[in-house]
């Protein structure tokens, strides 16, 4: 019995015409079902949130003469005092490196009792996992607003804070890894009489250390975008430069501290790509006399080396640069347990219509921002796939587009429209709007390049043209990934949303940061509680709808 080909399998089918002509068909499965019933859901959602936030495009016209005024303000660019916005920069860096350098040694244990082939019990298991879901769903300028308020202003809160919330990425891509290792090697250690400490690090660590070093560098990434606004609750960095531009209205200032961001962030994300590629490329060994096998010092392996050195280095240095006492970061547990005293029990006497009508709006403004972002980034992350762009040119500006505003922290997008439009959702929804296109974008892009290359010479064969070949071949093939990437930005984005309120552009972040402020701690713990809740259940709807779509 023959199989069918892999790209064959891909391509739409085909039904006959009367006049003799051929149409393409997909067939009707349980998947296509139910992507148009997630359409047709996505469609209500985003037209409820569209008139819960009274969002317009006349607010936008309307607001246009007050954005060009803004820019007007912004130009030309002044850089005040550019040592120390430079210190400042390199101060951003050094939180976001020891912040996830902290995490990866908090995610290490708590991976392997997270993976179900290595906890050592069920309920030890549900608690881990429990315990990474509640750090990534907790945002992590809502621990940074807790811990300075804590702690105390200073760069030790927003390292912490950092650490904390990628707890939560980092032990579950870990913990994932883990549970798809070969068994073989840790049976053969177990076979010698190990124990069990011996046998994961010699039958599991080995064969986790390539995944673990990508997460932890792409998780740099994400910390950098972080750490620049660390500084909007006093946690340290450049945002703190950012803030007082601001606040001062000085925005000519303020523009030439958001190009030091984004070239900061757009030089990293470039560095991350390399570093990606020399760390994970798999050396060759050779065979000693001794019959062992030893990897020849080739020039990428002493780079890897290097490099591991740089990082260790930067890591000892951060230390006295950031005035962090080692002592102080060894005792900060017991600040984390003061902190998650002070929030429990929640109090929830105080959560009233205001409270309620604030969350609604943030999963709103989440909601709608996605959708937005969607639209936006479909036409933009298509013409950035190098496959498909139909000019060498056009791929390379679109590339730059979504580099450029990835660069960009959605909070301070926030900040940016809030000057511009106002205080309000509104602000909130163009901000998140704006972001989601430079990650949904990429994304797609990703997508967009790996697509099987059959269905796309099928239809260039019969005579198609660029577009026949993109409605045809290319979208069919890249929608799961794109249904399973919005419902993931959809996650990303409530997420956001419940800390735009703390520069005025709604949702329950100004509440939290109002009730962190005056010290009204048990009713923060019952917004924080309400926002995990809602930010779980988001999550696993989408978890798994992503499940069944892919």
């Amino acid at each position: 019995m023959t199989s069918t080909p892999p790209d064959l399998a891909l391509a739409p089918k085909v039904r006959a015409i009367p006049d003799g002509r051929t149409a393409i068909r997909p067939p009707i499965d349980r998947r296509r079902v139910l992507l148009a019933a997630v359409a047709i859901a996505a469609a209500v959602v985003t037209g409820w949130s569209t008139v819960r936030l009274e969002f317009t495009p006349s607010a936008l016209i309307e607001g246009a003469d007050d954005v060009q005024n803004l820019i007007e303000r912004m130009l030309p660019v002044r850089l005040d005092d550019p040592a120390r916005i430079f210190e400042l920069a390199g101060e951003t860096l050094l939180i976001a490196l020891l912040g996830t350098v902290l995490s990866v040694l908090l995610s290490v244990p708590l991976a392997f009792l997270a993976a179900s082939n290595t906890t050592p019990h069920r309920a030890v298991y549900a608690v881990a996992r429990g315990a990474i879901t509640f750090c990534r769903a907790v945002p992590d300028l809502v621990f940074a607003v807790l811990l300075v308020r804590a702690m105390g202003i200073g760069v030790l809160p927003g390292v912490l804070a950092l650490a904390l919330h990628s707890v939560g990425m980092v032990a579950k891509l870990f913990a994932d890894a883990i549970e798809r290792v070969d068994p073989g090697p840790r049976e053969a250690v177990r076979s010698t009489g190990a124990g069990r400490l011996r046998e994961l690090v010699g039958g599991v660590l080995p064969q986790v250390v390539p995944s673990w070093i990508s997460t932890f560098v792409y998780r740099v990434d994400i910390n950098l975008r972080t750490s620049v606004v660390l500084g909007f609750v006093g946690a340290g960095g450049i945002g703190f430069a950012l803030q007082d531009a601001l606040r001062g209205l000085v925005y000519d200032k303020a523009l030439g501290i958001v190009l030091v961001i984004l070239a900061i962030i757009a030089a990293m994300e470039l560095l991350s790509i390399w570093v990606r590629r020399l760390l994970l490329q798999p050396g060759t060994g050779k065979l000693t006399p001794a019959g062992k096998s030893s990897p020849p010092w080739t020039r990428d392996r002493v780079a890897r080396l290097g490099l591991n050195g740089v990082v260790l280095a930067a890591v000892i240095l951060s230390f006295p640069v950031l005035r962090i006492d080692p002592v102080a970061l060894l005792t900060s547990p017991a600040a984390l347990v003061d902190v998650a005293g002070r929030l429990f029990p929640p109090d929830f006497t105080l959560v009233g219509d205001r409270l309620a009508a604030a969350v609604i709006e943030t999963v709103a403004i989440g909601v709608l921002s996605t959708a937005i972002g969607i639209l936006l980034s479909v036409p933009l992350g298509l013409l950035a796939a190098r496959n498909i762009a139909p000019h060498p040119a056009v791929y390379w500006s679109a590339r730059a587009v979504v580099l450029a505003i990835r660069a960009i922290p959605e909070l301070i997008l926030a900040v940016v429209f809030v000057a511009a439009i106002g205080l309000g959702p509104t602000a909130g929804v163009c901000a998140l709007a704006i972001g989601s296109v430079g990650f949904l974008g990429k994304l797609l892009a990703d997508a967009a390049e790996e697509i099987a290359d059959g269905p796309r010479e099928a239809i260039r064969a019969a005579g198609g043209g660029w577009w026949q070949e993109l409605f045809s071949a290319v979208l069919p093939q890249v929608l799961p990934a794109m249904v399973g990437s919005g419902l993931y930005l959809l996650d990303v984005n409530i997420r956001m949303s419940t800390i735009l309120g703390i520069v005025g552009a709604g949702g329950v972040g100004f509440l939290l940061f109002e009730a962190v402020r005056t010290l009204n701690f048990p009713f923060a713990g019952a917004i924080v509680l309400i926002i995990f809740v809602v930010v779980y259940v988001i999550e696993r709807l989408s978890g798994w709808i992503r499940s069944q779509v892919q």
